[in-house]
């Protein structure tokens, strides 16, 4: 408002002294003249305009259908076929009449395999702006899968609360969060072990996360938001790790350059990681890292003819401080997207770069049987190049497809520990193992690798009601050191349809995993190599659906792994069978 205000002042001051100007006094004959009078307004909206809407807008489609990172949400680790994944593109389903909307609601169910499952939201506001927000939530499994002589159930839960306030200048939100989830090492290998030997093994594992985030949105000023994270991440294995980031983001006015230009987006961070692992598994020397990361990543948007156009650089600069080694690196972030049809068919190309950062919560995460031993650095994607088409072919049908091309440097690889046990002991000089150190943990080993991947998705909303859709990628993975890109699928796709009314919704998702591959041993550690165990392609069907009886209250149940399959997310671990969980939903307002 500030600037605004000095801007109308300006062309008022310019205006007045213009007004005061001596005009020609001398006397002239009284003549009819033909003038032409130019003027001159400038357009000030009101209210009224402000909620005028265009019949026509124009969309983007490569900003608002491409392909989004897949978000999971885990019912029954460690099962692949309980992860429901929530794609970018699927749009909501209008179910006709409106819901009445509560702000709280607990859930709880039970199934098969002796798995409980509750969960509580909790949410509170006031006419002063203020919001609170609590979430908790639980499941387990306490039956083993078939044929695994070592314990394999699991548990997972998680809680945070937020509180969020709006305020005159700016908006903030404070939350705190904490989860812990415990597994099982229970992949051993293809080695007879004795009894002795399988009672003596430790198979379990409790990762632990405390973390909070704090956000400040701004209105009216330079600076856009301001968000800091701090989580500490820990093991039962005496692992500890420290991730710290402070996010800013700015946009600063160019129109003091040339009135037509737009703002200048800026977009900063700066992580500081720091671990420690107790041992490595070769040795008992501590393995620790520490890394200061530092990027700026300013962009300018803007619009020629008909083409969108996103310029800018990404900026790193890494400190590894325990190894003493400073980097500085330089990425292109550019974008260019074109209307070939207007409405329908947009094409885009992109060329980027970046610098990210491992840490061993973001393992866990991909890969919860991990050993408590790695080796963290970070991956340097050289370059990204990618291109396509997006949009919709009818009203009802939208599509994207994407061909992209990019170099990484110490990519990681979830590679098979080789077994110190032959299966007749469980300690070496006097010293137990570790339960991980049986063949049934994963290390991450590096290798740059260059990828080429062609993607392809439809969705096709047949009716208000029903939605279907399919998506499909294949990757061709060069690598240098390694024989393989380990446990990396080529082929892999989802199919996925929904369903709703005023009172039945079912949703349905079918996974499709290609073929990976994984290392065999020659004998126990230290050993070489002795070929590769190849893990099947699987298909793993899942089913959700649910009964409404009123606003309140609903039924629901969850199908998965319908199918039955019987396949391997990772070497030696087997999935579970069918699961069916059953429970029932409460809504409600204080």
């Amino acid at each position: 408002m500030k600037k605004l205000f000095i801007t109308y002042l300006l062309i008022f001051a310019y205006t007045h002294t213009s007004a005061q100007k001596k005009t020609d006094t001398k006397k002239v004959n009284d003549t009819i003249k033909t003038e032409v009078v130019n003027v001159v307004s400038s357009f000030v909206a009101t209210i009224e305009d402000a909620f005028k809407i265009k019949k026509n807008p124009t969309i983007q489609f490569y900003k608002n259908t491409k392909k989004k990172k897949l978000n999971y949400t885990i019912f029954s680790a460690p099962v692949a076929s309980t992860f429901k994944p929530v794609s970018g593109v699927v749009k909501g389903i209008s179910v006709g009449k409106k819901e009445r909307i509560y702000n709280n609601y607990i859930a709880a169910g039970f199934g098969n395999n002796t798995t409980p499952f509750a969960e509580l939201f909790l949410h509170y506001s006031t006419k002063f702006d203020n919001e609170f927000s609590l979430l908790a939530k639980y499941i387990s499994s306490e039956s083993n899968i078939k044929n695994t002589p070592l314990s394999s159930n699991y548990s997972k839960f998680k809680a945070g609360v937020s509180f969020q306030k709006e305020a005159h200048y700016f908006d903030w939100k404070i939350s705190l969060h904490s989860a812990q989830e415990k597994y099982n090492w229970y992949g051993l290998p293809a080695i007879i072990f004795n009894t002795n030997t399988l009672q003596n093994i430790q198979e379990e594992q409790t990762y632990n996360l405390f973390g909070s985030e704090g956000k400040l949105t701004f209105k009216d000023s330079y600076i856009n938001t301001v968000s800091a994270t701090v989580s500490l991440f820990s093991d039962a294995k005496e692992s500890r790790e420290l991730h710290i980031k402070f996010h800013p983001k700015f946009h600063f006015p160019m129109y003091f350059l040339h009135p037509n230009l737009n703002d200048l987006e800026i977009d900063a961070k700066i992580e500081f990681l720091s671990g420690k692992f107790k041992k490595s598994y070769t040795d008992f020397i501590p393995v620790k890292y520490n890394f200061i990361t530092a990027s700026s990543n300013p962009i300018y948007r803007f619009k020629l003819w008909n083409f969108d156009l996103k310029t800018g650089l990404k900026l790193f600069f890494s400190a590894d401080t325990k190894n003493s080694i400073n980097d500085f690196f330089i990425y292109p972030d550019v974008e260019i997207s074109y209307p070939i049809i207007k409405k329908y068919i947009t094409a885009f190309v992109k060329a980027s770069g970046d610098l990210h950062t491992n840490t061993y919560q973001k393992f866990v995460d991909t890969n919860p049987f991990v050993s408590p031993t790695l080796h963290i650095t970070q991956t340097n994607e050289k370059y990204h190049f990618s291109g396509g088409f997006s949009g919709k072919i009818t009203n009802n049908i939208n599509f994207n497809i994407i061909g992209s091309y990019k170099n990484e440097e110490d990519k990681p690889l979830f590679i098979r520990n080789n077994s110190k046990s032959d299966g007749t002991f469980s300690s070496i000089s006097g010293i137990d193992l570790e339960g991980y150190e049986f063949g049934n943990s994963f290390n991450v080993f590096y290798d740059d690798i260059k990828t080429f991947s062609l993607f392809a998705e439809t969705e096709i909303n047949i009716t208000q009601k029903i939605t279907v859709g399919i998506n499909a990628q294949y990757n061709l993975f060069t690598v240098k050191k390694q024989a393989y890109a380990w446990n990396l699928p080529e082929i892999q796709g989802t199919i996925f349809g929904d369903y709703k009314n005023e009172k039945w919704y079912i949703n349905s998702t079918i996974f499709i995993i290609g073929d990976r591959k994984d290392l065999l041993y020659n004998s126990t550690y230290p050993s070489i190599t002795n070929g590769t165990q190849l893990l099947k392609s699987y298909i793993d069907a899942n089913i959700n659906g649910g009964y409404n009886f009123n606003d309140k209250f609903s039924t629901f149940i969850q199908l998965n792994n319908v199918l039955n399959t019987d396949y391997q997310r990772f070497a030696n671990f087997n999935s579970q069978g069918f699961q069916v969980l059953i429970g029932g939903t409460w809504k409600f307002d204080f």
